[in-house]
């Protein structure tokens, strides 16, 4: 029996992700017609004898349970749990903290999986090679630009035995180019591994303190707290990697981290074409009396489109949007009950909840052709040229122009707006 545990964070892990999770969780916002944390699942739900899929994060519990009732009718083989964190314990620090509910059941094998990557999500051959190699634990890996390695995790990995030699998070130099997806299955045996771990963690800080409180030193509440925290990339891999207990599975097929507002685009189209690629029967086509549709494109069936409207490639339209006569949608997620006017375009862009865009409007970003996430909204104090993005009831008046900007919830734009951050 195998288990899988998803890290959902919290409100204060998302910032980055605003306008758009002011509104909901980023777990549950849409990509490629479903919320993020569905794709995960979903994958999971392929995995042979996986029973049960858990949660953990700081959100209040009823944030998850409507999502997760539909998911248990949905994957009715499979329990669903969510286990709420009331203190940040650390990116390992839930999961150790809940490690009794874990291993209820005896699970030989528990997934751990972040909630904030878009995947091609390989989890049988990944755990494939976790059995075949039995290691403590696997990670998954992919292989990033030279260039970019810095922005994450890296594993330098011995190509013949498969096995993690060194964990690196964030370096400063270049070690490797193969990169930790935030993907990983464990035996039961990694919550000894992290027992231990916290112990010389702290360990060393009581050393640490006992040394600096003979000068005099005043103790810090928030370090003690700090101490605490077990990270599962600084305190767990990294050890892992040194003691020849981690092996890496390198992920061949797609995938992307989704934590800024305007990753949510790209990310889009990825799950949009691998459906496109599976011949999944939810993608709109082009029909006699309906709209133009090209390449991938996810349309809810209570929406509205005129048949004179071009919509595609890459394209998410949602629930009770209206889409007038002569609209033109492009790499575009387009969120409940917006409306979208005659003549109107949408390129590069998320239109948010309950916004309307007027006849000859126009709302564009810029394409991200780069596969690293959107890290910075401004720099040197100039908005870069990225995603357009309207967050939640924002009304764009006829003939507006709105082109590389951020606008926050609940404004009227009557003029055109070109690289702002409306607030």
């Amino acid at each position: 029996m195998n288990k899988a545990v998803i890290l959902v964070g919290g409100p204060s892990r998302a910032t980055r992700f605003r306008p758009l999770s002011m509104h909901l969780p980023q777990p549950l916002f849409p990509v490629g017609g479903k919320p993020i944390i569905w794709h995960q699942i979903k994958a999971l739900s392929m995995v042979k004898d996986l029973k049960e899929i858990i949660l953990i994060g700081f959100f209040e519990d009823f944030i998850f349970r409507p999502f997760l009732n539909r998911c248990q009718e949905e994957f009715p083989e499979i329990a669903f749990k969510y286990l709420r964190e009331y203190s940040q314990l650390g990116t390992a620090g839930g999961f150790f903290h809940f490690r009794d509910q874990i291993v209820r059941g005896n699970p030989k094998n528990i997934f751990m999986l972040y909630t904030d990557i878009c995947c091609s999500f390989p989890l049988n051959d990944l755990l494939a090679q976790h059995e075949r190699h039995g290691r403590l634990g696997t990670i998954m890996v992919t292989k990033v630009d030279r260039s970019s390695a810095h922005l994450y995790g890296c594993v330098v990995v011995d190509n013949e035995t498969k096995l993690a030699e060194h964990y690196v998070e964030k370096p400063e130099t270049y070690v490797s180019d193969l990169a930790s997806t935030g993907v990983f299955v464990f035996g039961q045996e990694i919550f000894r591994f992290m027992a231990t771990a916290l112990e010389k963690r702290v360990d060393e800080f009581e050393s640490e303190r006992a040394k600096e409180s003979a000068y005099g030193r005043s103790e810090d509440s928030d370090e003690v707290e700090d101490v605490n925290r077990l990270r599962l990339e600084q305190d767990v891999l990294r050890q892992m990697a040194a003691e020849k207990k981690l092996s890496a599975f390198l992920c061949t097929g797609f995938w992307r981290q989704i934590k800024s507002a305007a990753s949510a685009v790209p990310a889009n189209a990825l799950y949009l074409k691998k459906a496109l690629g599976d011949n999944e029967s939810f993608l709109a086509k082009t029909t006699g009396d309906g709209p133009e549709i090209t390449g991938a494109v996810y349309i809810h069936p209570t929406a509205q489109i005129h048949p004179t409207a071009v919509i595609g490639p890459n394209v998410s339209i949602h629930a009770r949007v209206v889409v007038g006569p002569g609209v033109r949608i492009n790499d575009s997620i387009v969120l409940d009950n917006v409306n979208i006017k005659d003549n109107a375009a949408v390129l590069h862009a998320i239109v948010g909840w309950d916004s309307r865009i007027g006849k000859w409007g126009r709302v564009e970003g810029s394409q991200i052709t780069s596969p690293d996430d959107i890290d910075e909204v401004t720099h040197l104090g100039v908005k870069v040229n990225s995603i357009c993005i309207l967050g939640e009831d924002v009304q764009v008046k006829d003939e507006v122009f709105i082109r590389n900007s951020i606008v926050l919830p609940h404004k009227e734009m009557s003029g055109n707006k070109h690289n702002e951050i409306i607030m």
